[in-house]
């Protein structure tokens, strides 16, 4: 009788659950609930039923879930795709009882084989996880690379050619308006995706007052001073940005390691025994110039944070060629603004060798750019913001190389322990995965080998 049930209702249309497991029909009716048996899905007829997905609705689902969903649903996958423990014990007990232990032994090699395609899955996994953070690490060095050598070619620019800091901001951004066409090219919206836009105009925003504040302390106190202030404080202010913005925190590890470059960053800061003798009168002027260069390299640490957390928050919606036109065209309109109020003087390059140098710059700002956005979409603004740190000993060196100056001993020192926060930071990302993925594929290789599954 129950084989007959079973036969006749095998021609209906059924939609099963993703959730469920195993599924029995009940010979009842109207069915009452019976302990063991999980029939809550519905059935054809019952409210909800077209609600319920299908396989093929429960794949598109797998595919636009995010990376770590994907991973908790191939968890899951051993119990689906290969059976729970009850399905396996009603499957072999037959050939048991038939063969002796010969059909055990074959479904214990079909069980060893499944954890087998399941190791081979976490493998991959693991292998692509390692290749993407390695990228994801060298573009972020790359971006510190070029980062020091953009502090070098404005300081270049406005030492040998009479180039403002401003106006190369404001070249810059014209010349990175061409950027429009990465996102055209894809078919998207340069102003970004509708529901989105007001909070990409506010990262634009927020980005580029940031470079106008940083450049614009050029003016006022040392390249190097004004770049070592603004990398210390967006470092400082997007780990505490993100945790109360984003309620995203850092590991005991990368605090520590972050806290030890930014005091390396702080040492760099002191000043020289010339600078800070007080026996020798203090220029109110002078003073207060220095202050408010202080003040605005400061400034531009907090929008620079901002913006960082902000793309942060828009990573899965917005591209890096749109964050990038974004950050041009308001940098378009922000930069003259700036021009006007501190009142820098214009001046138009004159010669091949500093036409060169603008476009230098450009490059390495859309490349330090590139780098940096990229990695906020799989590292934490704090981790982001410190590696860029490496920017001040790099540009330390090619200024020397260019003109040389003995520096401090704190300046040397302080670069020393920037050098060494980064190079840990980046080894402790990428050293251990190849084992912690190795531990993670024995835990699962232990849990499809145990009885419990």
């Amino acid at each position: 009788m129950e084989s007959t049930h079973l036969l006749s209702s095998s021609k209906k249309r059924v939609k099963i659950h993703p959730h469920t497991v195993t599924a029995k029909y009940a010979t009842h009716t109207p069915y009452s609930p019976q302990p063991g048996v999980h029939t809550h899905f519905p059935q054809p007829g019952d409210e909800g039923y077209d609600d319920a997905p299908s396989f093929e609705d429960f794949g598109s689902f797998l595919e636009e879930t995010s990376d770590r969903k994907q991973l908790t649903e191939s968890k899951r996958w051993p119990l689906t795709l290969f059976g729970s423990k009850d399905k396996d014990k009603d499957t072999t007990n037959k050939p048991q009882a038939a063969g002796g232990g010969d059909g055990g032994e074959g479904a214990a090699r079909a069980a060893k084989g499944a954890g087998r395609g399941v190791g081979e899955q976490l493998a991959s996994f693991g292998e692509a996880s390692v290749s993407a953070s390695r990228l994801t690490w060298v573009g972020l060095v790359g971006a510190a690379l070029a980062h020091g050598c953009l502090i070098v070619l404005t300081r270049l620019a406005s030492e040998r050619f009479s180039l403002g800091p401003l106006f190369l901001l404001l070249v810059r951004s014209i010349v990175q308006l061409l950027s429009v066409a990465v996102p055209l090219h894809r078919g998207e919206n340069p102003f970004g995706p509708e529901g989105y836009r007001l909070r990409l105009l506010c990262y634009g925003i927020a980005y580029s007052l940031s470079l106008c504040c940083a450049y614009s302390s050029l003016t006022f106190v040392s390249p190097g001073n004004g770049t070592t202030t603004w990398r210390l404080a967006t470092t400082a202010l997007s780990a505490t940005l993100a945790f109360l913005l984003l309620e995203e925190r850092l590991g005991l590890a990368d605090g520590i390691t972050i806290a030890a470059g930014l005091c390396g960053l702080g040492l760099v800061l002191l000043p020289a025994a010339d600078e800070s003798n007080i026996d020798s009168p203090t220029d109110p002027v002078v003073f207060w110039r220095g202050a408010f260069g202080w003040s605005l390299s400061a400034l531009a640490g907090l929008w620079m944070a901002l913006a960082l957390v902000g793309y942060r928050s828009l990573k899965e919606r917005v591209g890096v060629g749109t964050a990038l036109f974004t950050v041009s065209w308001t940098g378009c309109l922000l930069t003259p603004a700036s021009l006007a109020l501190l009142q820098e003087g214009w001046s138009w390059p004159m010669s091949a060798p500093a036409w060169g140098l603008v476009l230098g710059l450009v490059a390495c700002s859309v490349a330090a750019f590139l780098g940096m956005t990229h990695a906020l979409t799989r590292l934490h603004p704090a981790l982001v913001s410190a590696s860029q740190s490496l920017e001040v000993p790099v540009a330390m060196l090619l200024h020397l190389a260019v003109l040389p100056l003995a520096p401090t001993a704190a300046e040397v020192v302080g670069n020393v322990m920037v050098i060494l926060s980064v190079g840990w930071l980046v080894a402790m990302k990428l050293l251990p995965s190849r084992g912690g993925g190795r531990r993670q594929r024995e835990e699962y290789e232990e849990i499809l080998d145990s009885p419990i599954k």
